[in-house]
């Protein structure tokens, strides 16, 4: 949370050196054994933690590493682990494979290319999956062999041209050819253990979307005619138009055949990729070379357009492993309401909305069903602005299942963390698309850092693919190029364009005018090869002017990205990501900060700096709970898609610990249990945390409230819902003695209350006595509209006043008179406290049996009237030994006459409890004192007072005043707080530590 830079240094003071910057200070570490190993695992273990605060799922990932309990000699199982995952990662980017792959090994070899009739040095890699080959010199020879097309592995003849090869069959009869193998023998074995786990697959290696199309065929007419009433009541079945061709299939099958110029080179095209499917293979197992590169950049055909999406992206493998994956899903997510549907169903009509494609229902539907599918399937992304726009082009050429699948790979894995709700990834790639600029077009960076034109423009341009920025034509040419090489064309491209622009932009005197130079560029690049009918462009609608400028082919765009920008390597963007990464979570957490400060102001008397110090402190603990502790309650309901104010939340024992260090009320061994019970009063939803709100609402009344909200605050502290069940057992028993024993006052209050009913509903007819059907139903609208505001009135929030606080039974006072003395027992006016407390208790006692014998007197029946002298001396011994007993058991005794306090403070509470034969923690709550010796005794139930009576008696003793009133050094508490945060830390990591190595 406080690192902003991590890097390697060389300085003459530090040679060799790490640097790590924190918001507030710099460290260099030196004096390494291997720095570059070091730097890597800080890295990566940087990376983990970044994860973790923008997602939950590496909570997880953090747990799952290995413990130091078997390790090899001068190896780390943490450093082997590391080292694990980042090969991991990057074998998966490489062939752009599923999250779940997992490499079991690499080996130097050869390959056969029988296109080149040479042997391609390169490293062969082998996975649960896959066999995948990539070649030495970068974009000569990449291949990827799922196992589930596998059909046979063998050891072909050795001889000195060929020495050790490995022969792989596939099933549709292509042949690989691996040499200059190792460890052959044992290459075999493990690729044989694998194919033994690998499901056998029905689909071979044909195409996904014949296959479609050929269930539909069949089996549509058959289902339909047989009155299948399972297929009609799907939302999606292979019955769809969409299902089995893309939408622009589906509005060029009718038309006639154009033999124009621009058709004739489209067919050129498709002629070109067959005769590369022939020479270099088709489907999953293709050979990928430099001339595969080659007729990418040329444009891939309106035709085949959607499978080679679906092959460079990984997805056909994916889709291909999942049969029926998307039916399901779309049955299971449509029909249901979240607020991700809601932005679907706002977004569907402004999804390409000049597209013919687009303007009717079969296109909406089918755009609403894979945004809501992909939304049920990931709800920590569910829907971002943009997904709908990449959704529609996708839609256009793929059927419905691949562009889903498609949209899985964008999202997930060509472009992290773009839409989410704080679209990262882009502002990361934002961060990057600077520091490129920088780098290659210095100049231009310096006069555009000040018009702020390159955080404005690059968002919107990675967002959408330069899809809402370009012409349609031409910017699905950058999607081609952007699923084979991936990112960095974005990169290319955008450098290009500013490139091209360079001198109108260095003239620019402010923001508005870079954005419409960029705008009428980026409206006037044109695919002059296009075959499809013009589409309106909206946003060229907006920036033309009067002299338009001249039309920009889009692949001359693109060959001049490759020409200047094209030694930009995919490892290094990734290297560069890093490090915007740690500045744009930075950068999320301040806005976080302000956020919760801003909104916190108004609704607590703390001030800035105070918040962000709270903010920061609520927000440590929580994450060292999740970093450090066990299986947390709050780290396993962390959710960063929450609002700021209930993002981080802490359960009861993290709140202890807060309000040990904070709290202005110390109550010694009562502190705990205070706690526990304001941790109560503040989850409001009972779910077992309490957001940054809830705490500083509690706070900010215990630190800055006047003497009446602190006293409401302790006073509802010992009253349910505070009070746990086990604590309140005496008031429910005195709600049962209610109950049952006097039946009368719940029916006088519920004649009351139909009476009053009776006369709200007929008030009219009693005054017109009567009256015609007319008059009663407009009686009865009357009636309708009074409910109506009757109800609207009861859910108004309601400010609660000291009225509305419930009365406190005897029980409740006792508990909360020990509560005060324990408070006490550390301030410097110690002894008069006591006084005052026991004045107070003493006069709320019997303010608590007059109220008794007021509410008795009103219910006495003829019978009780009879027994009165009896009943009453009994009732009058039992007030007084009860007040005895009370204060006896709070360890305070009645109030004496001024003269008998100034003369003799050795008969004082302070005395009795200080010479150490009381002690309240021994004190049960079923027990009394007398005389100094316990016995049990029976609450009276009858008793009780009200928080008035409690605050005014209390504002006749000036000590207890004073006390309240008092302003508490909240500065001191929040120094002391965070001197022992790093004790903690390294305390629980210790402790951590030692309880794995056992």
């Amino acid at each position: 949370m406080e690192v902003t830079q991590l890097e390697k240094n060389a300085t003459l003071v530090f040679p060799e050196s790490v640097r790590v910057s924190t918001r507030n200070t710099e460290h260099f570490f030196s004096m390494f054994l291997n720095i570059n190993d070091t730097f890597k695992l800080m890295e990566q273990l940087a990376t983990i933690a970044m994860r973790q605060l923008l997602d939950n799922e590496a909570f997880a990932a953090d747990r799952s590493l290995p413990k130091p309990c078997k390790t090899l000699k001068n190896v780390s199982a943490l450093k082997r682990d590391l080292d694990a995952r980042a090969k991991n990662e990057h074998y998966r980017m490489m062939f752009r494979l599923t999250p779940e792959e997992r490499l079991d090994g690499h080996t130097d070899c050869t390959l056969w290319t029988p296109f080149a009739k040479m042997h391609v040095v390169g490293q062969l890699f082998i996975s649960n999956n896959y066999i995948c080959f990539n070649s030495r010199e970068e974009g000569l020879c990449q291949l990827i062999i799922p196992l589930r097309e596998v059909s046979i592995v063998e050891k072909a003849d050795s001889s000195s041209v060929l020495p050790c090869p490995v022969s792989i069959s596939t099933k549709n009869k292509m042949n690989f050819l691996f040499a200059n193998l190792k460890d052959r023998d044992f290459l075999v074995q493990r690729i044989s253990d694998f194919l033994q786990r690998t499901p056998d697959s029905s689909w071979g290696d044909t195409s996904p979307l014949s296959l479609i199309s050929h269930s539909a065929s069949s089996t549509a007419p058959s289902s339909l005619s047989s009155g299948s009433e399972s297929v009609r009541a799907r939302h999606y079945h292979p019955g769809l138009p969409t299902a089995s061709h893309g939408l622009l299939q589906l509005y060029h099958q009718d038309a006639p055949e154009d033999l124009g110029p621009k058709a004739m080179k489209e067919k050129m095209k498709e002629e070109a990729w067959n005769i590369h499917f022939s020479e270099f293979g088709r489907g999953v197992c293709m050979y990928r070379t430099s001339r595969t590169r080659e007729h990418v950049l040329n444009g891939i055909p309106e035709r085949l357009r959607g499978e080679l999406w679906l092959l460079f992206s990984g997805a056909k493998n994916e889709m291909a492993t999942h049969p029926g994956y998307y039916s399901d899903l779309v049955e299971q997510a449509m029909g249901l309401c979240s607020l991700a549907t809601e932005e679907i169903e706002r977004d569907l009509h402004r999804s390409m909305p000049e597209h013919r494609a687009f303007q009717n229902e079969t296109g909406i539907a089918a755009l609403r069903r894979v945004l809501t599918a992909y939304a049920h399937r990931n709800p920590g992304i569910g829907y971002c602005q943009a997904m709908n726009i990449v959704t529609s082009v996708l839609l256009l050429y793929c059927p419905e299942e691949e562009a889903f699948w498609l949209l899985v790979a964008l999202c997930e894995r060509m472009l992290p963390d773009y839409y989410n709700t704080r679209v990262v990834g882009a502002l990361v790639d934002q961060g990057v698309f600077e520091e490129l600029t920088r780098a290659f077009l210095p100049l231009l960076y310096e006069h555009m850092q000040e018009l702020g034109v390159i955080s404005t423009i690059s968002l919107s341009w990675f967002l959408t693919l330069f899809l809402s920025v370009m012409p349609f034509d031409s910017a699905v040419l950058l999607v081609d190029c952007f699923f084979y090489e991936g990112i960095k064309v974005t990169f290319q491209v955008a450098l290009a364009v500013l490139h091209d622009n360079m001198d109108a932009l260095l003239s620019c005197s402010d923001e508005g005018e870079a954005m419409t130079i960029l705008g009428r560029y980026l409206d006037n690049v044109v695919n002059k090869q296009t075959v499809a009918p013009p589409i309106p462009h909206l946003h060229a609608l907006l920036t033309s002017g009067d002299d338009p400028p001249p039309e920009i082919d889009v692949f001359d765009l693109i060959k001049s990205s490759y020409e200047k920008f094209g030694s930009l390597r995919s490892d290094v963007i990734e290297q560069m990501r890093f490090k915007q990464r740690l500045k744009v979570i930075q950068s999320l957490e301040d806005t976080a900060k302000r956020s919760v400060v801003r909104a916190m102001m108004t609704e607590s008397a703390f001030s800035i700096e105070e918040l962000e110090e709270l903010y920061c402190l609520f927000k440590s603990k929580h994450m060292t709970s999740c970093y450090w502790g066990s299986s947390s309650s709050a780290a396993e309901h962390h959710d960063p898609s929450l609002p700021y104010l209930e993002q981080y939340r802490i359960d009861p024992a993290q709140f202890t610990q807060l309000f040990n260090a904070l709290a202005p009320w110390v109550c010694g061994g009562h502190t705990s249990t205070l706690s526990t019970r304001l941790f109560r009063l503040l989850d409001q939803n009972k779910d077992g945390l309490v957001n940054f709100k809830e705490f500083i609402t509690g706070l900010s009344g215990m630190y800055h409230g006047d003497m009446t909200e602190k006293l409401k605050l302790l006073y509802k502290l010992h009253l349910p819902p505070a009070l746990c069940p086990e604590e309140a057992e005496s008031a429910l028993e005195a709600t049962h003695f209610f109950t049952e024993e006097e039946p009368q006052e719940s029916s006088l209050l519920s004649d009351l209350d139909m009476l009053t009913q009776h006369e709200v509903t007929s008030g009219e007819e009693v005054k017109d006595g009567g009256g015609d059907i007319v008059e009663k139903k407009e009686e009865k609208v009357k009636d309708y509209r009074y409910y109506l505001r009757m109800w609207a009135k009861e859910k108004e929030p309601k400010t609660e006043t000291i009225k509305d606080l419930p009365r406190m039974n005897q029980e409740q006072f006792i508990d909360l008179c020990k509560t005060l003395y324990n408070m006490f027992s550390e301030d410097l006016l110690e002894q008069q406290l006591y006084h005052s407390i026991a004045t107070v208790a003493s006069l709320l006692l019997r303010i608590g049996e007059v109220g008794k014998k007021f509410n008795n007197g009103g219910r006495k029946t003829d019978e009780a009237a009879a027994q009165a002298p009896s009943t009453e001396g009994q009732r009058e011994e039992s007030g007084e030994s009860q007040v005895r007993r009370a204060l006896a058991d709070a360890q305070l005794e009645p109030a004496a006459p001024d003269e008998e306090i100034k003369d003799d403070t050795s008969l004082s509470s302070y005395s009795v409890v200080s010479s150490g034969s009381l002690q309240c923690d021994d004190i049960a709550d079923d027990t009394v004192l007398i005389g100094g010796q316990r016995q049990g005794s029976v609450l009276d139930v009858d008793w009780s007072i009200t928080f008035e009576q409690v605050l005014a008696s209390l504002l006749t003793e000036p000590p207890l005043v004073d006390y309240f009133e008092k302003k508490r050094d909240f500065q001191n508490k929040m120094a002391a707080c965070k001197a022992q945060r790093a004790v903690e830390r390294q305390t629980s990591s210790a402790s951590d530590h030692e309880l794995a190595s056992t």
